[in-house]
């Protein structure tokens, strides 16, 4: 099954749920936000999709937005396919797929730590790179590092 396919189920399944296909180099399936969660599911459970292994989960700062990017696989169809949902830069929030990933458990608490990104219903919402009282997101192209943690000039 191609990722053209894959999407044109995943459309016939979840109509407006997921948004569009962009079919460059490297294809992958925008879906929205709300939605994530339900499509990481089927993409998972479903008999003819069995994508049974998330590679990657990672955020990444647009200027306009935040963008997770989900890249799965599965093992018996030998058949990968990138999804990405787009949050906006002021209080984001998307549903976790811990339920149906357990991996999804760190990459989403790096995703939270370097991005701020919030996965809504995780189960363990702590940082996981940078200390618990660490001000801001690191990754984020606005952030500006601290002078001082703890009395400690932080070097940049």
């Amino acid at each position: 099954m191609t990722e053209r396919e894959i999407f044109d189920v995943l459309k016939d399944k979840f109509v407006d749920r997921v948004i569009d296909f962009n079919e460059n180099v490297d294809p992958w399936i925008r879906v929205r936000a709300d939605a994530i969660a339900d499509v990481a599911e089927y993409l998972h459970d479903d008999d003819q999709m069995k994508f049974e292994s998330l590679m990657c989960l990672s955020g990444v700062d647009f200027p306009e937005h935040l963008t997770v990017v989900y890249h799965l696989y599965s093992t018996p169809n030998a058949q990968k396919v990138t999804l990405k949902v787009e949050v906006e830069r002021e209080d984001p929030h998307i549903p976790t797929v811990e339920n149906v990933w357990h991996v999804a458990n760190w990459h989403e608490r790096e995703t939270y730590d370097m991005f701020g990104i919030v996965f809504d219903g995780h189960s363990d919402p702590r940082r996981i790179l940078c200390p618990d009282d660490w001000q801001g997101f690191p990754l984020r192209k606005d952030y500006e590092v601290q002078k001082y943690y703890h009395g400690i000039r932080v070097e940049v």
